[in-house]
């Protein structure tokens, strides 16, 4: 976006010349000419920069100065003042001016001030960018796996992100790493140097997600005392990510769609129309089309923001990274704690790789930060996990017999069933067998000799 430059000067000569000069230069230049207009000029414009006279007809420049601070101290106003002034202009300096530049001065060095001024507004904005993206941005910063359906989703990402003006539509189960997709689309972009801000629309009820993402004017509701960008505004020139876009209200939707289309907006209570450019990323665990089946989310903007979809596969369609990701989240997690990063036994890495997970990665991430607790520095063992994990992988074997598996079963009675089963799935190999089980072959011999015993017993 082109910067806002506010100057305020009671001299129209001077002024105008200011005004032509910098709207000549590409900027968006708004003017006033005594304190009271100044003010109105501030609050409606949100100038990046003023250029302040202290003389002003109706006001002191310096009681101007105290107040747009007060309202905005990010605010870079560079104070004009005749020479003699010296001392106000160091009062000006205290009071939260930029710099100064003294009456009369030619058009260039008033051109350079304002260059440097742009500069330190443009690598303050830089910092506030790079602080959001390093509170948004999620572990791991980057997708682990080597299967088939993590390469595919690896290239598909990259095949994207060479698209900067294309939404995308992240769809999957919960869990699934949607934001993490979202994050290296816009990190492999030619956006990355501007922000990548989120937002959750089943977060907010529909008037402070319409808030949250317009914005507003000073005056448009009882508490709005001043304006506020929007998260449009903040996105500009890089990636807006809303999450659960399924939940997103039909009364925002179409102003949603005409954002896609390349239609300007305004804030909430505003006349101003504002452009900006806006690469959006959408993200749903709901099927958006039955959605639309049932009247439930716009066609059209459902078929806009589909333009690249991308699916995320379950972490059952992904098996081979487990255990890539089990590794990952001891390595995060005993950092944390500072713990001594162990390894998983293999009986205990097995019954993670033959686990379901429902809740895909997120699911993992939590397991394992409970196993690092539970091993305290030790590796990790299969008495460390949930007991659901055991459950879940003997529940094939009472399927396998026709029986629903008991919900009263001791860790003990799950162990010989999930070794019972395992044996009848490597077809009673019981060298192949105890490999997955990550125990000895003399190991399983014996524990099937007692398990006969029990038996005959």
């Amino acid at each position: 976006m082109k910067p806002n430059l506010l100057i305020v000067e009671d001299d129209e000569s001077m002024l105008f010349t200011l005004q032509d000069v910098f709207q000549n230069e590409g900027k968006n230049v708004a003017y006033a000419l005594d304190g009271k207009s100044a003010m109105e000029e501030f609050f409606k414009n949100e100038p990046d920069l003023v250029l302040l006279d202290i003389r002003l007809p109706d006001t002191n420049g310096l009681s101007l100065l105290k107040r747009m601070k007060e309202a905005d101290p990010e605010l870079l106003v560079i104070v004009m003042t005749a020479y003699p002034e010296v001392q106000t202009a160091i009062q000006a300096m205290k009071s939260g001016a930029y710099d100064y530049i003294n009456k009369p001065f030619e058009l260039d060095e008033m051109r350079l001030v304002v260059q440097k001024a742009l500069e330190t507004y443009h690598l303050k904005d830089e910092v506030k960018r790079l602080r959001r993206q390093e509170e948004t941005t999620t572990s791991p910063k980057k997708i682990l796996g080597q299967s088939p359906a993590t390469e595919q989703l690896i290239k598909l990402i990259q095949m994207v992100a060479e698209a900067p003006r294309t939404p995308v539509l992240l769809s999957g189960e919960s869990g699934t790493g949607k934001e993490l997709a979202a994050n290296a689309i816009h990190h492999h972009s030619a956006r990355a140097k501007s922000a990548l801000v989120k937002v959750n629309c089943s977060a907010l009820p529909e008037h402070l997600l319409e808030d949250e993402l317009f914005g507003h004017e000073r005056g448009a509701f009882t508490d709005a005392k001043e304006a506020k960008k929007g998260l449009f505004e903040m996105a500009d020139g890089g990636t807006l990510f809303l999450d659960e876009i399924g939940e997103m209200s039909s009364t925002l939707q179409p102003k949603l769609l005409r954002i896609l289309e390349g239609e300007p907006f305004r804030r909430v209570g505003g006349s101003r129309e504002i452009q900006t450019d806006v690469r959006i990323i959408a993200a749903t665990n709901r099927d958006l089309y039955g959605m639309v089946g049932k009247g439930e989310f716009r066609a059209d903007l459902y078929y806009r923001l589909k333009v690249m979809e991308i699916k995320m596969p379950s972490l059952r369609e992904r098996r081979d990274d487990i255990p890539m990701l089990v590794n990952h989240f001891i390595q995060v997690h005993s950092r944390e704690m500072g713990k001594p990063a162990k390894e998983v036994t293999p009986e205990a890495l097995q019954l993670l790789t033959d686990y379901p997970w429902p809740g895909n990665i997120r699911e993992v991430r939590n397991v394992m930060e409970r196993a690092v607790i539970l091993a305290n520095g030790q590796p990790i063992q299969k008495k460390d996990l949930p007991l659901e994990l055991c459950r879940a992988a003997v529940d094939e074997h009472f399927k396998e017999r026709g029986a629903m598996m008991p919900l009263d079963l001791s860790l003990e009675d799950l162990e010989r069933q999930y070794i019972l089963s395992t044996v009848k799935r490597t077809n009673g190999n019981k060298t192949l067998a105890a490999k997955k089980l990550g125990i000895s072959r003399s190991t399983l011999i014996e524990k099937l000799k007692r398990y006969n015993k029990q038996n005959i017993q």
